[in-house]
């Protein structure tokens, strides 16, 4: 075999591991971004902990054979980079959403997002969740008030019999 060949061979390999450990992958169209623009871009998906790579799309498209990222297949025309998320599959779109309110070039396509296919406005609609974080944050909230609310009620009828 050709060392070529095996490089891309080798690439591949690459690319079905980082899918198979994605939780999301978000193709996003960055023609029209500057350097500038693409490094500040890299820095918030790092930040936020996701992975953004630019891949040839033949070679994607093999990556993706038989997993539940094909349906991306379809969408890997043009330039395009993938956006992967590990720990929250909401992060990417998140990331990907608030850069293009500031930087119209930047084109959202389409993802997966814990194994189903979503279209663009799909995508947009889960960049709207609360992060798994926020959730959290919000329902230890929910539980916290009531029971602040006791605490501070048995405060007050201690402190009036007392008095």
């Amino acid at each position: 075999m050709s060392n070529n060949l095996e490089m891309k061979k080798k690439v591949v390999e690459e690319i079905k591991s980082k899918f198979l450990d994605a939780k999301s992958a978000i193709l996003v169209d960055y023609r029209g971004l500057n350097v500038e623009e693409t490094t500040d871009l890299r820095k918030k998906f790092r930040d936020a902990g996701v992975e953004y790579k630019v891949y040839k799309n033949n070679l994607v498209k093999l990556a993706i054979k038989d997993t539940a990222f094909e349906p991306l297949s379809q969408d890997l025309t043009g330039p395009n980079a993938i956006a992967f998320g590990y720990d929250d599959p909401v992060v990417p779109a998140k990331v990907i959403k608030d850069f293009a309110k500031n930087h119209k070039k930047l084109e959202l396509k389409t993802g997966v997002v814990e194994g189903e296919y979503y279209n663009v406005a799909k995508i947009i609609e889960i960049a709207d969740i609360p992060s798994r974080d926020e959730l959290i944050a919000k329902f230890m909230g929910s539980i916290k008030s009531p029971i602040s609310n006791f605490v501070y009620l048995l405060t007050n009828i201690i402190e009036e019999k007392e008095a």
